[in-house]
């Protein structure tokens, strides 16, 4: 692994951001990826080329880059073909890193990736029959310690840079097949106009509910989506993007109006005792002051709902009183939400329960009594850790050697039974 200055974050501190945007290569080439039109102009200047050629360039590689995924600049037909090389020598098309891909039961599909420089982090695609929605890291670990969450209970090591970031999606759209000209035929004049539709997609909606949190990331996640919601890239309209918060409050105006996506707040409790234990996040900004930013944040509206994520751990936050307070603190700020219940997912040394079905009932329906949409989200990837709360890079799980032995024997298993 490269020598990569790691992130200390002791208790409640907020993490000051890696400087760099883009993670050094060992071959020493540039990757554009993650890079908008005026950066990627200014690295070809400063490789030497004159300012009309920069210009040009850039616009041509930035739209085959992002509106059409290509990994190679061979593919680049309306440059010539003695400029390829030139732009071979210099600079590379990333993804990250594939280290495992795995597949659920339920169709659910999780990928175990890896930074140039060494650094494991995952992302889940959960298709639906009406959606498919990627689950995107920000960083490599996290910093808030949620009792709750397996992703907690690692040490952060450092942010994702905007490559790392959109990279994901495109590394969804590679292995989906969903970039223009490949398997969408019949669409030519649309994907010629530079518009995403999700009309016949798989990959629809993006959230930002991976490992990390986005909000300590905020620079790198705002310049990530800013290219995912670009008209002549990845052209994802941004209310089909969600970015999930602790609560990290002095961010949360901010996220609105240099992002403009839709808000979810993982709030996971009504009482300071129970979230301080759970969110410790809530010892610095309380739950109150954090339903307060809700209310202000820019663009929030009937039409445009505040999510709010609350998990079901029995005994511990799941009782009718709990579920009226949760009623009372939403109409109090007059919030435009509704509640996601999640049932716990469980993972080896939790020390919460999972509510019992009855109960979680019991609870959904005072909330939807209240006048709040509650529905209870059904668990997804349990049986590949892909579920909520349960991301925790199988690195941590599984020696290297482990893996490989898994890959050959999975190899030969299929060799075998071709034969």
């Amino acid at each position: 692994m490269a020598d990569t200055t790691l992130m200390t974050i002791p208790g409640q501190v907020d993490p000051v951001p890696v400087a760099r945007d883009i993670t050094p290569r060992e071959d020493g080439r540039i990757d554009l990826i993650g890079l908008p039109r005026p950066r990627i102009r200014e690295l070809f200047e400063e490789a030497g080329l004159d300012a009309r050629q920069a210009k040009l360039r850039s616009k041509q590689v930035f739209h085959w880059l992002y509106h059409r995924g290509v990994t190679d600049f061979d593919a680049m037909t309306d440059i010539a073909k003695t400029m390829r090389p030139w732009l071979s020598e210099r600079f590379v098309i990333g993804r990250p890193n594939v280290v495992e891909a795995q597949h659920s039961s339920d169709g659910t599909r999780k990928w175990l990736l890896q930074t140039d420089d060494g650094h494991d982090f995952e992302m889940v695609f959960i298709p639906d029959a009406d959606r498919g929605t990627l689950c995107v890291s920000s960083q490599v670990g996290c910093t808030l310690n949620c009792t709750f969450c397996h992703t907690g209970t690692m040490r952060l090591v450092r942010n994702l840079t905007p490559g790392e970031i959109v990279g994901q999606v495109m590394l969804a759209r590679d292995a989906l097949g969903e970039w223009p000209k490949g398997v969408m035929d019949g669409l030519d004049e649309l994907e010629d106009a530079g518009h995403y539709t999700a009309d016949g997609r798989l990959l629809t909606n993006i959230v930002m509910m991976g490992m990390g949190e986005p909000l300590y990331n905020f620079d790198y996640v705002r310049d990530a989506l800013k290219l995912v919601m670009d008209g002549d890239g990845l052209a994802l309209s941004k209310r089909r993007i969600t970015l999930s918060t602790s609560g990290v409050i002095p961010a949360m105006e901010r996220c609105g109006q240099e992002i403009g996506v839709n808000l979810a707040v993982s709030l996971h409790a009504v009482t300071k005792d129970v979230r301080d234990e759970i969110v410790p996040l809530n010892k610095k900004y309380g739950i109150e002051e954090l339903l307060q930013a809700c209310a202000d944040y820019p663009g929030a509206s009937n039409a445009r709902r505040i999510t709010f994520e609350y998990v079901m751990l029995k005994d511990k936050n799941d009782s009718d009183e709990d579920a009226r307070e949760l009623v009372r603190l939403l109409k109090k700020f007059n919030l435009p939400a509704k509640v996601n219940l999640i049932p716990f997912n469980p993972w080896p040394g939790a020390e919460y329960e999972c509510s019992t079905p009855e109960r979680i009932k019991a609870f959904s329906d005072i909330v939807f009594e209240g006048g709040i949409s509650a529905p209870v989200r059904t668990p997804r990837g349990r049986d590949i850790d892909a579920a909520c709360g349960q991301l925790k890079t199988a690195a941590e799980k599984k020696s290297r050697a482990q893996r490989d032995r898994e890959a050959a024997e999975q190899a030969a298993a299929q060799v075998t039974s071709g034969e």
